[in-house]
């Protein structure tokens, strides 16, 4: 038969104890068991199994009174159905080569090989990890509370609860030769583009490696060949119910197990900048939010450049901005405490991650306030620059997306730079370059400033206005739905 992986239950033990080692590491049973009367091993990683499911299963087997004509020995053409029809669950596989059995039971599958070697996976398999809990970046006022986790099957299931159409797939690979990471692409099979799924497909398969240790965001640069390039490629979401709106536009998302975020294809910068408040709120007080996301996302890479052209380009200032400029003379160049400031915030932030929570507040008090008052008081910095930097700080905060946030920071400064050393020339020069680096920017061969370049009015205009869930809104052209109309 196809599943018959071994000559028998010894070359099993040999090939199994040349894998893992004989009593090498705790954590993996291999055990000789009966099925009534039939020799098994069993073979687990106890860490990754329900045992209790297990133990259950088993236990009736062993406590079986048998008549004579079930003791006889089992002939080796019999042995396969005598198991099926003995432990008849319904999570049972059978693998047709080693390598198969070997990585379901490194996968949480339980073994079994038989006295003729026919090897059996049940699925038992429990995976540690939390409940999915709110995610902290993604907080809604009002909103579901659930939240992604680190377990593929437990995601998987967050968005099939939302999503109870048959046509919602799952399509499982497992990606790097020795961590066989398990990845889910999910997709609406009746309304995706099948371009981008065999796009997708090709860039799997390129990946030669031999583990994603940062899972989601290891594969986004194996899938994009990210490179340098300080954007993001794809969005991240925490949350369920995005990835459920995106799947129905007709976008392709990726659960990576391990991983508490997925990955959702193809975006364009503007859904970087979105934030599911928006849609939890009227439709007018959801465009004002909108508004204010794009106003503070704007400001958080021109604010600064601006106030350090017209501060030392006194000639531009009108008369009613009079106040704008640094009042006190300091030793240090005006550039240079806008850099040490900008250090001084990222330090702040490094340091945030790294201190216990009840320790967090206090070391913020410290160094926001008292650390900043007294290198005001010394010289270090003007007042002007500390509220122009710490203004910055909070509409960058105002970015949903972290990735974008911190690539923003990296323009800002190029733009500072080129004004630093061109003055108003820089600063316009510096901010076409980095429109033109975005227009030519194509993830996935789509353009990551649509609907702005190329220009779609409808489209551009949907961007900044939510408008009523009631209105007949097409899906998104960039996507290449099947069905654009959404009924």
């Amino acid at each position: 038969m196809s599943n018959q992986v071994f000559a028998s239950i010894d070359e099993a033990k040999d090939f199994l104890y040349g894998k893992f080692g004989k009593d090498e590491s705790f954590d993996v049973c291999i055990k000789d068991l009966h099925v009534r009367t039939l020799p098994v091993l069993c073979v687990y990683i106890s860490g990754l199994v329900d045992g209790a499911t297990l133990t259950v299963q088993l236990t009736p087997l062993f406590t079986h009174t048998y008549d004579n004509e079930n003791n006889h020995e089992i002939e080796i053409q019999d042995e396969s159905k005598y198991f099926d029809d003995h432990f008849n669950f319904y999570g049972k596989s059978e693998p047709k080569d080693k390598d198969e059995f070997i990585l379901g039971v490194l996968s949480g599958q339980v073994g079994f090989i038989t006295a003729h070697g026919y090897g059996y996976l049940l699925e038992l398999r429990s995976y540690p990890g939390r409940q999915p809990d709110e995610p902290d970046n993604e907080k809604v006022i009002r909103g579901s509370r659930d939240g992604f986790a680190e377990n593929i099957m437990l995601n998987t299931a967050l968005i099939r609860r939302r999503i109870r159409d048959p046509q919602l797939r799952f399509e499982l690979h497992k990606v790097s030769t020795l961590g066989q990471t398990d990845i889910a692409i999910t997709y609406m099979k009746d309304i995706v583009n099948p371009k981008h799924l065999e796009w997708l497909d090709k860039r799997l398969k390129e990946i030669k490696h031999d583990g994603l240790t940062m899972a989601d965001k290891s594969l986004e640069e194996w899938i994009f060949k990210q490179k340098f390039h300080p954007l993001p490629f794809v969005r991240y979401s925490e949350r369920p119910d995005i990835v459920a709106a995106h799947l129905l536009e007709g976008h392709v998302a990726i659960v990576v197990d391990t991983s508490p975020s997925v990955m959702i294809m193809p975006i364009s910068m503007f859904h970087l900048l979105q934030h599911a408040e928006e849609y939890r709120q009227a439709p007018l007080i959801g465009t004002t939010f909108r508004f204010l996301r794009y106003f503070a996302a704007f400001f958080s890479l021109t604010l600064l450049p601006i106030w350090y052209l017209l501060a030392t380009h006194e000639s531009y200032l009108p008369e009613a901005l009079s106040f704008i400029g640094s009042k006190e003379e300091s030793e240090i160049p005006l550039f240079l405490q806008i850099i040490i400031a900008h250090l001084g915030l990222e330090y702040l932030r490094i340091a945030a991650i790294h201190t216990p929570t009840p320790l967090s507040t206090a070391m913020g008090l410290v160094a926001g306030i008292i650390i900043g008052q007294i290198a005001i008081d010394v010289g270090v910095f003007s007042p002007e620059v500390v509220l122009y930097t710490a203004v910055t700080a909070i509409f960058s905060f105002s970015i949903p997306t972290f990735e974008l946030s911190t690539a923003v920071k990296y323009f800002q400064f190029f733009i500072l730079l080129a004004t630093v050393a061109a003055g108003p020339s820089g600063f316009f020069l510096a901010g076409w370059i980095i429109f033109s680096y975005l227009c030519a920017l194509k993830p996935m061969t789509v353009p990551y400033m649509w609907p702005l370049v190329p220009f779609f009015p409808k489209a551009f205009s949907r961007i900044f206005i939510r408008f009523p869930m009631a209105d007949d809104a097409l899906r998104p052209y960039i996507v290449g739905a099947k069905q654009r109309k959404r009924a």
